[in-house]
């Protein structure tokens, strides 16, 4: 996890040093119950692979406009700051449907 990533989780109170990431795979969509993709083209992708899982597969943001969330990617902190509140406003717009 990037460095700028695992700071910001830590500011928030979130231990991120365990995760590691993993290629996603068929099973794992079919055995999710929901999953949240940050760009349209990830959601057409994961749907790609699992055409099955199609029902369970949104945007972060479909509940604020759908709008894709940027990668903040080796960019400055200000960036993944404002993709953090981006990720964390989406998730707290699903609350009320789960």
């Amino acid at each position: 996890m990037d460095a700028t990533v695992l700071q910001l989780l830590s500011e928030s109170g979130v231990d991120g040093t365990a995760h590691r990431a993993h290629q996603l795979t068929p099973s794992m969509l079919l055995q999710a119950d929901l999953v949240l993709g940050m760009e349209k083209n990830h959601v057409d992708a994961m749907i790609q692979l699992a055409p099955e899982s199609r029902g369970k597969i949104y945007l972060i943001d479909k509940w604020l406009g759908g709008r894709d969330i940027p990668d903040p990617y080796r960019q400055q902190r200000a960036a993944f700051e404002h993709v953090h509140e981006m990720i964390a406003r989406g998730v707290d717009s699903w609350a009320r449907y789960l």
